[in-house]
């Protein structure tokens, strides 16, 4: 008897059970039974290629199963009845759709189906047709076909290259068989040619030699040229050429694009805005039209020229000559300084015209213009701006490839320097343009107008809100509490520093700035910085600790009126210590200016401060020193390159002091030299101060050296005498009974030289303002000279080392050394027995700073919080408010911004391998952004139903609000990413329950703070925005990262690239502008608990799970 057939029946329940839900095909057919006169009705479903049949629609066992896999479909004629019945019976079974399913094997009996319509039983055959893989196993016969007929052909192929390979080889014999003859035949004719000679024919079989020798020597010299010419397609020079050639055609490309945009520039923007603005109500006016698009219709006609002349030399190829055509070119690039020039006022008169509706409407339609490809006018109006410095590119990549005697080298040579010199002075107009409008915004800003702006000498510093204490009398403050309303609304003032002033104003309801009636606009030649009280004075005392030290007093003594004081108070004692050190530099330029006049007045043809703007001898360029026409804030030339030895000099020349210079030069010093080197010139410069008017370039140390013989002894009561007359503007902490002293104690006959020290001193001061004193004689001249220049030297010194001190702490907390050689040197000075009074407080004021161990105690930290917060029971996110978790989340953001310390920000350091050791505090700082992030998407996924979810995006877009509110862009930043992750985005149910009113704020907040433009947006809200501040550190990073990798450290000379030092600088100073104000934020331990509980984070694959399980994909 025959077993049974075993298969595995609960996977074919299984299967049954996903046929019943998921069937390709399913309904009632009719089957034919064993009986050929009966039908039965049954329930099919085909699953794959499995057809299982049940008894009903509602059973849950199938009744039997059919595989298909082989199989073939077709009609089938209805089966003849062998009754009579009635008619309309007869005619319901012929209406029937009947067909057979056939087992393409013997021994098993064809299925009969049918159905009711005829569209079902055509469905029906077309699904088993599918299900039997006909057509698979048909597409696979053909296939094995085609490889049948592949692996001939290769068999037949290997035959052949097999026959090749023989043929070769017999070839080879063959012919060293002939060259062997050859050279027997050879001998042979030498052998026999005297016998030869008179032989009229020759030989047949000579012929055929020198047939094959003639052959063989083409096939040598062909082999010898393919050597030669392979040799020299692989050959560094074609290699240069060829590259010069890929460069000249990317050259053509780009010519074209740029070509293309100025048409689209002028025939998509500007011709048709000309039209709008002569229409009878224009959207713009012709004066605004030319403003925005300068003379960018005369640029396109002449780079249309130079297009025409690109494509003509492309003709020529592959003889590319180009000198010509940049010849040409040259003379006329001028007309882009007027476009450069003006192209900020450009962009800002379009700004003010999109404030209108109809002009706005207008400019979105002509954007729209596919020829725009979505571009804004905004940046076709830029394109103009890159193209000088994409042709210095271009010229300096063509140069590095083109031979040093190739005929055009020197040409392009040539024009490659007239293009870098016409940039350096687009850019140095540039910045003078910049310089003034700044200026002159302040003045359009203030109602009362200021004179003082108009000046182009005039460069702003820094801008910012202090409070001005109401004062009495004899500058005694009156008795005002830090806490009070009205003390921080009536007294808070604009604060504008400059060059050469210091201007107070008021803003009103509106916006608009007043300056003070009295005080307003302080000139800095007539100011004196205090920065600590005298602590015998009581009430000097008790201010200090009202105001927790954090104000500072400017006394002004005008020449022709009353002195008088004015007491400001900063926000935080970082920000009194930046705007201290910024107004001490910008006084001590003009009083060192002052100084110096005295002693270079003899050996200069033009005095100071002109002397050092306009001698060229202190600007020219050497081997180890090259300036940009670019002037800094004491407008003289920036320096571009130099050595590390010229850079320590420049710090230390007491006839320049640049606060940007001093600024660029202690944030990047670490790049190319340390800590120890500088502060050794400094000592050096205090110890022999004549070493700090370098010979090179000024008068030599003989020249200002006092002789011997002018040292003689005069009265004191007459040069005091002398001294009060003569000076208008004598500082009133002057000491009178000061003498000066020769480092011997005795001058060379014997006596004392009676000129005062102080006298001298206020008498330099007042020659900065008023000219050079009268009274003194050739004598009493010489011996201030040498005074002049060791108190100047002493107060470089001092002024230097305040700034280093006040804004740069971190490098002696981190090296201690060097603080304890900074504050040798400062107890040093302190022992000095000429030292003047103001000259000991301030350093006494450094000393103090430098050893104050408890300088951030105000501030919290990290490692604090988290402390506190193991002590605290956790809340949950439903019990906490929106402005609790905005408060703390900003809070914990500018704890961990301020901590990084500038250091981290040199060298890329974040993008090394070993950046976790590198650059600590960056690295966390992005730990801290990634799990705020994770946190708040964490939180939306673990609510169940739609509501709760919906709840929670709306509670946490109001953190985000409130986090705008508060200038926290990195906390809005990490939430708006959190809702933009797919986890999120992609639930529709559940940001169809959020409000249009969270989905509008959600659309501003990510506009804000959207990537785009490298951050266009960010940048403009953190510029119009006070401190305190937290930005988001990436795109900084990001600036620095473009800096550091698109221009080296160090030239090619080994100078060290300070243009690049000035741009680190510029965008250190903007962060740690933002790190120095602290919010005033009481700290909640139990919500920062609950920010920082890392066991609420989900990771991204578990979030993505839950949210699948959430909404399920739909069906494709």
């Amino acid at each position: 008897m025959q077993k049974s057939v075993r298969y595995n029946e609960g996977h074919a329940l299984h299967l049954a059970g996903l046929a019943r839900r998921e069937g390709t095909k399913r309904g009632f057919l009719s089957r034919r039974a064993a009986e050929a006169s009966r039908w039965h009705e049954k329930w099919f479903a085909l699953y794959q290629n499995v057809l299982f049949y049940f008894e009903g629609e509602q059973s849950g066992r199938p009744a039997g199963v059919y595989l298909l896999e082989g199989c073939s479909c077709e009609r089938a004629p209805a089966p003849p009845r062998a009754t009579a019945g009635a008619g309309s019976a007869r005619d319901a079974l012929d209406k029937q759709y009947y067909f057979t399913v056939l087992f393409g094997h013997e021994g098993q009996k064809p299925l009969e189906l049918r159905c009711e319509e005829e569209q079902d039983g055509k469905e029906w055959m077309e699904a088993i047709h599918q299900a039997s893989y006909a057509d698979i196993l048909i597409e696979r016969e053909v296939l094995m076909q085609k490889y049948m007929h592949l692996v001939q052909i290769v068999e037949t192929e290997k035959i052949a290259a097999n026959q090749l390979r023989h043929q070769l080889e017999d070839q080879d014999t063959e012919i060293g068989r002939l060259k062997s003859e050859i050279i027997a035949l050879n001998k042979t004719k030498e052998r026999m040619r005297p016998y030869q000679s008179n032989q009229e024919d020759e030989d047949p079989d000579i012929k055929k030699i020198k047939k094959v020798q003639s052959f063989m020597r083409g096939w040598l010299c062909r082999r010898k040229w393919k050597t030669i010419v392979q040799d020299y397609i692989c050959s560094p020079h074609a290699e240069s050429m060829r590259k010069r050639n890929q460069i000249v055609f990317a050259m053509v490309e780009a010519e074209s694009e740029y070509v293309h945009q100025l048409h689209v520039l002028v025939n998509g923007f500007l011709r048709p805005l000309r039209m709008a603005a002569s229409s009878k109500k224009p959207p713009i006016s012709h004066d605004d039209v030319s403003s925005i698009f300068l003379n960018s219709e005369t640029i396109m006609f002449l780079h249309e020229i130079f297009h025409q002349g690109l494509k003509a030399r492309i003709a020529n190829w592959p003889t590319l000559i180009l000198a010509d055509l940049f010849d040409i070119l040259l003379p006329m690039l001028n007309i882009y300084q007027e476009f450069v020039r003006n192209h900020q006022y450009s962009l800002q008169v379009l700004a003010n015209c999109k404030q209108n509706r109809d002009f706005d409407k207008l400019l979105k339609q002509y954007e729209t213009n596919p020829a725009c490809e979505g571009r804004m006018l905004e940046t076709f109006l830029t394109y103009p701006m890159f193209q000088i410095p994409r042709y210095i590119i271009t010229l300096h990549e063509l140069l590095a490839h083109t031979p040093h005697e190739h005929v055009e080298r020197k040409s392009l040579q040539f024009a490659k320097s007239k293009l870098e010199e016409l940039s350096r002075v687009m850019h140095d107009e540039v910045s003078d343009t910049e310089n003034i409008r700044k200026n002159l915004a302040i003045e359009r800003m203030i109602v009362e107008g200021c004179d003082i702006l108009l000046d182009t000498s005039q460069t702003f510093i820094r801008q910012g809100s202090l409070i001005q204490v109401p004062s009495v009398e004899r500058g005694k403050l009156s008795k005002v509490r830090l806490g009070s309303l009205s003390l921080k609304k009536e007294g808070e003032r604009q604060c504008f520093l400059f060059t050469k002033h210091f201007l107070i104003c008021t803003r009103s309801s509106g916006g608009k700035l007043h300056l003070l009636k009295t005080g307003g606009v302080l000139s800095l030649i007539e100011c004196t910085l205090i920065e600590e009280q005298d602590a015998s004075d009581d009430e000097s005392r008790g201010s200090a600790q009202m105001f927790g030290h954090l104000d500072f007093k400017i006394v002004v003594e005008p020449p022709h009126a009353a002195p008088f004081t004015v007491v400001l108070l900063a926000p935080s004692r970082q920000e009194k210590a930046a705007w201290m050190s910024d107004i001490s530099q910008c006084v001590d330029n003009i009083r060192c200016n002052g100084l110096m006049t005295i002693v270079f007045e003899e050996n200069s043809k033009v005095t100071v401060p002109h002397m050092i703007k306009s001698d060229a001898r202190l600007h020219r360029d050497a081997a180890d020193i090259c300036f940009s026409k670019t002037l800094n804030s004491c407008k003289v030339p920036q320096i571009r390159c130099a050595s590390v030895e010229r850079l320590l000099e420049r710090l230390s020349d007491l006839r320049f002091l640049s606060i940007d210079f001093l600024n660029t030069f202690l944030h990047t010093y670490r790049i190319f030299t340390s800590g120890a080197v500088v502060l050794a010139t400094l000592a050096d410069v205090y110890r022999r101060p004549f070493t700090a008017i370098p010979v090179r370039s000024g008068p030599t140390a003989a020249q200002l050296r006092p002789p011997a013989a002018a040292l003689e002894s005069t009265s004191a009561e007459s040069t005091l005498a002398d001294t009060s007359e003569l000076s208008p503007c004598r500082s009133p902490s002057t000491p009178r009974h000061l003498r000066y002293r020769q480092p011997g104690g005795q001058t060379p006959d014997g006596t004392h030289c009676s000129v005062s020290p102080a006298s001298a001193f206020a008498i330099a001061t007042a020659a900065a303002g008023h000219g050079s004193p009268l009274g003194f004689n050739n004598m009493e001249r010489t011996c201030d000279k040498e005074f002049i220049i060791r108190r100047t030297a002493t107060n470089r010194v001092l002024n230097v080392l305040r700034h280093w001190v006040s804004k740069h702490a971190q490098d002696f907390e981190l090296n201690s050394e060097l603080k304890m050689n900074v504050l040798n040197l400062l107890e040093e000075v302190l022992r000095d027995p000429d030292l003047l009074p103001q000259e000991r407080k301030a350093t006494a004021n450094i000393l103090r700073a430098l050893s104050q161990e408890d300088q951030d105690d105000i501030h919290v930290k990290l490692e604090d919080i988290i402390q506190m917060t193991d002590f605290s029971k956790a809340e949950c996110f439903e019990t906490l408010s929106a402005m609790e978790l905005a408060e703390q989340i900003t809070l914990l953001d500018h704890v961990i911004f301020r901590s990084i310390p500038y250091e981290e920000f040199l060298g890329q350091g974040w993008m090394k391998l070993d950046k976790t050791e590198r650059t600590p505090c960056i690295m966390k700082t992005s730990q801290h952004f990634n799990d705020m992030s994770n946190l708040v998407a964490s939180q939306i996924m673990s609510h169940a139903d739609v509501g709760s979810r919906a709840s929670a995006i709306e509670k946490w877009v109001a953190v985000a609000d409130i986090c705008r509110c508060l200038h926290n862009y990195n906390g809005v930043l990490e939430i708006t990413s959190a809702l933009n992750r797919s986890a999120i985005y992609r639930l529709k149910k559940t940001w169809a329950k959020v409000s249009k009113q969270t989905k509008a704020v959600m659309d501003k907040l990510q506009k804000t703070v959207s990537s785009e433009g490298r951050f266009k947006n960010l940048r403009e809200t953190l510029k119009n925005c006070n401190p305190p501040a937290v930005p988001y550190l990436g795109m900084y990073l990001t600036d620095l990262a473009f800096i550091e990798e698109g221009t080296p450290n160090f030239t090619e000379e080994g100078l060290v690239n300070f243009s690049k030092m000035r741009m680190i600088s510029h965008i250190i100073r903007e962060i740690r502008q933002f790190q120095q104000t602290s919010y005033r934020i009481d700290h909640q331990p139990k919500v920062t608990q609950y920010l920082l509980d890392k066991a609420l984070i989900i990771d991204e694959d578990t979030l993505y799970g839950l949210s699948l399980k959430i909404e399920p994909r739909l069906p494709a």
